[in-house]
């Protein structure tokens, strides 16, 4: 199994995350922020990653730290699960239909952090969830898993919606970029020898 272990604990969080990448989706995701859990469950449902992820924040003061430090984590547990990339895919990408939204999330384990950002939502606020938070997520978890992500709205009108299709695009394309390719045998894949 590719599975990874990660504690983070900081002034501000402590955070185990657990995964194992060729899981069935299976998701206990509790950090006390209710529809960021929600994203997580939708996170490792659709790319079938198993995850467990406790989180004990300072959510007294609010939920970013919480937001930011759990994509931390889960990008460098995603890291290390993968490890050297041998016959995996690489790639992934999805566009993704959520009733009034449409979604497209495209996405490389190049070892190479970068994300493109086109993903604007409507209102300031997901119910009691600051929308701002959506992007923190995806930024740690493209920079400590080494992720090039890029995720684009591309019509949508209702904020819930905009935000779960990201979520679900991008574990569409992160079930496709870490499953192994059955015709790469353990080869990376990558002219260079390395990711």
């Amino acid at each position: 199994m590719r599975t990874a272990r990660i504690e983070r604990r900081t002034a501000e969080t402590d955070i185990t995350v657990e995964i194992a990448l060729d899981g069935t989706g299976r998701s206990r995701c509790r950090t006390g922020v209710g529809f960021f859990d929600h994203m997580l469950d939708q996170l490792a449902r659709h790319s079938l990653i198993d995850m467990e992820i406790a989180c004990e924040g300072d959510l007294h003061i609010d939920d970013h730290h919480t937001v930011e430090d759990v994509g931390i984590a889960l990008g460098q547990a995603l890291r290390e699960a993968v490890g050297d990339k041998r016959g995996i895919r690489r790639y992934g990408e999805c566009h993704l239909p959520m009733d009034d939204a449409l979604v497209r999330a495209a996405l490389d384990l190049s070892g190479r952090p970068w994300l493109g950002w086109g993903l604007d939502l409507p209102h300031a606020k997901i119910g009691a969830f600051d929308a701002e938070l959506v992007r923190e997520f995806f930024q740690a978890l493209s920079t400590h898993g080494g992720i090039t992500l890029h995720v684009d709205v591309l019509r949508g009108v209702n904020g819930h919606h905009i935000a779960e299709a990201a979520f679900k695009a991008v574990a569409r394309a992160l079930r496709a970029a870490v499953e192994p390719d059955p015709r790469a045998g353990d080869a990376v894949p990558s002219t260079k020898g390395a990711l």
